[in-house]
């Protein structure tokens, strides 16, 4: 289902383009060249498109389910051609696609009856994550919503400043402790200020370390306990940042978190400067986890709600500029 007005409206679907240029410019010319002076979809299409595919870093796995779908469809209608591969190829894609349980995430609203709503944020150093937070929390500002940030990332000095400097430019409180703190006891701050303040959003920044898997499990673990105790169904999202721009490792890094504690969805930043957007499509698929935002750029409107349709038709136009 496509997004209308200011939901997804022209800008949205530019930057959308845009960002994808790179991926949809390396893929669309494989997949040209795979169906060069063909008529039909046959066995070396298909190898030639299952290439292109793995090139744009939608991964072995997804590759493989995304061609045993077309074969499928070969095999049923007899007679495919190759103007109708992409088409084919868009459906498939899209099918693959997990889709988000819930709508609020849509237009920045919150479910009735969570206030606090409270959002943990996860992911390791250098994905972008303090920068998304400042962008989820300007969409809730914009959206009507008050938001306070905790900074519970508190074994790096620099991600404490970043966030306060993002709490500065969208205007927005924050609860931090000196680094070296208890990260539960931020959160545990962060929660009760958000509730004694009646504040809609809460969103909790976390260390983002994998060296000890086990010390990240024990961690967040913690911090989901000292939030229930001031609200017994908090955190109610779990938010997975990784970056797009990292191809397979982002889909290791997948790996770990989900693992380490129950993810709810995921947010794919620096697409723009990428040709590994497909990575979006195999992570989708082998964690069956919904992506709801895509980060598209630098600027605090640079995050897009993401519409897998609207995901797919931008990665096989490559006339939009």
């Amino acid at each position: 289902m496509s997004f209308l007005g200011k939901l997804f409206g022209k800008k949205e679907k530019e930057s959308l383009d845009e960002g994808l240029q790179k991926t949809k410019e390396g893929f669309l010319s494989k997949l040209t060249k795979a169906i060069a002076g063909k008529s039909t979809v046959d066995e070396e299409v298909l190898d030639n498109l299952e290439d292109a595919l793995v090139s744009a870093d939608v991964g072995i796995d997804t590759t493989v389910a995304i061609i045993a779908r077309i074969e499928k469809r070969v095999a049923k209608d007899k007679y495919i051609s190759t103007s109708e591969l992409n088409k084919i190829l868009q459906e498939e894609i899209e099918a693959i696609l997990t889709d988000a349980t819930d709508n609020n995430y849509k237009s920045f609203d919150t479910p009735a009856g969570k206030k606090p709503y409270v959002i943990l944020v996860v992911g390791v150093n250098g994905v972008g994550k303090t920068t998304t937070i400042g962008k989820l929390a300007n969409n809730y500002k914009a959206a009507g919503k008050s938001v306070l940030l905790g900074a519970a990332d508190t074994f790096r000095a620099a991600a404490v400043d970043q966030l306060t400097i993002w709490s500065e430019r969208v205007g927005v409180p924050i609860v931090k402790q000196a680094m070296g703190s208890d990260p539960a006891a931020v959160a545990f701050d962060a929660i009760q200020s958000a509730a004694a303040r009646g504040t809609d959003v809460l969103i909790i920044d976390t260390a983002g370390r994998l060296h000890n898997k086990t010390h990240l499990m024990e961690e967040l673990g913690k911090i989901k306990r000292v939030l229930s105790k001031v609200i017994p169904d908090a955190p109610h999202e779990v938010l997975l940042i990784l970056d797009g721009s990292t191809g397979q490792n982002a889909l290791e890094q997948a790996k770990h978190f989900t693992a380490a504690t129950d993810v709810t969805a995921m947010i794919i930043t620096k697409l723009d400067g990428t040709a590994k957007g497909g990575v979006v499509l195999a992570i989708a698929n082998q964690f069956n986890i919904p992506v709801k935002y895509i980060g598209v750029g630098e600027k605090m409107s640079d995050l897009i709600v993401f519409d897998k349709h609207e995901f797919v038709d931008s990665l096989f136009n490559l006339e939009k500029k």
